[in-house]
């Protein structure tokens, strides 16, 4: 995906916070947070929607799961609470069309988030 942002991240062409990187996923802060803590995590895989996950990726999509967690838990949010959200198509509110956890935590979270 030539044109994909994400992608350009993970691939290092455009730079960002990169707060951890594995063969599979990459996280990194999100340049427009929403809560104190706002990381987003990655698949280095290009899949456009959640919608587009197919069986062939859930190790992958449970492993952006465990990065989460990491990350929480290095942001020091995961006993507090933390909130994971995937967006999928415009109505949801998702601006890059590759998938991406967004953790936020370090203030109360509200709901219904909307």
């Amino acid at each position: 995906m030539t044109d994909c942002i994400f992608c350009k991240i993970a691939e290092r062409k455009l730079p960002a916070k990169i707060l951890y990187e594995d063969n599979t996923a990459v996280a990194f802060e999100d340049i427009a947070p929403q809560a104190p803590v706002h990381v987003l995590v990655i698949p280095k895989k290009h899949i456009s929607t959640a919608l587009d996950i197919k069986e062939e990726d859930n190790a992958l999509v449970g492993h952006l799961y465990q990065v989460a967690n990491r990350i929480a838990k290095d942001k020091g949010i995961a006993e507090r609470g933390f909130r994971l959200v995937m967006n999928c198509n415009p109505e949801s509110g998702q601006a890059v069309y590759h998938i991406h956890l967004h953790v936020l935590g370090g203030r109360r979270m509200h709901w219904p988030p909307g």
